[in-house]
């Protein structure tokens, strides 16, 4: 564990937490903690993290903007929810970047877990894009991915991004509950 790690975990905390609050300011914080993010995973040779770090940056300032100034009116993304086919043509890109980017990591780069990180990173991305989107099924996917980087980094001996990820798990829930209290999800 490092000072660098311990920042930029406590910066991810604050991000989520201002997320779930719907709170625009939650996209600055993670944007610094996602760069943090991305120096660590160079370090610790995650290249698929590392690329999801750098991709994620580009979705700071995207879901900062959706937040403040998309939406029909110009005046901010109200909560939403996808339709099934959207979820399931989502999930089907998710997967099918995990493919693309587990081999190439596999089969260019020394990563230490290839296809697991690959897929990882190829599904955090979309859960990104519908959170910068508002879409209430981005904290399902939320739940999963963060499930399975708990577990992953654990294996790695990464205990204090593991701990991150399971507090993230835990916003994540109540990300879910909170925005399905949305009135905007029921179109009130």
């Amino acid at each position: 564990m490092s000072w660098l790690e311990l920042i930029a975990a406590g910066l991810g905390i604050i991000a989520v937490w201002l997320t779930v609050r719907q709170n625009p300011w939650c996209w600055p914080i993670g944007l610094l903690m996602v760069l943090l993010y991305a120096w660590l995973f160079y370090d610790w040779r995650l290249y698929s993290n590392l690329l999801l770090q750098v991709l994620f940056a580009g979705l700071q300032l995207y879901g900062w903007w959706q937040w403040t100034r998309g939406g029909e009116r110009h005046d901010g993304r109200q909560v939403s929810r996808l339709g099934l086919q959207r979820v399931i043509a989502g999930l089907l890109v998710g997967g099918a970047g995990a493919l693309l980017l587990g081999y190439l990591m596999a089969n260019h780069t020394d990563a230490s877990a290839p296809w697991l990180d690959a897929a990882l990173t190829s599904f955090s991305l979309v859960a990104q894009l519908w959170m910068a989107q508002k879409r209430l099924q981005c904290w399902a996917l939320w739940v999963v991915v963060d499930l399975c980087y708990v577990a992953f980094f654990l294996h790695s001996g990464l205990y204090l991004t593991a701990g991150l990820y399971a507090v993230f798990t835990l916003l994540a829930l109540s990300g879910w509950r909170s925005w399905r209290r949305d009135p905007a999800v029921w179109g009130h």
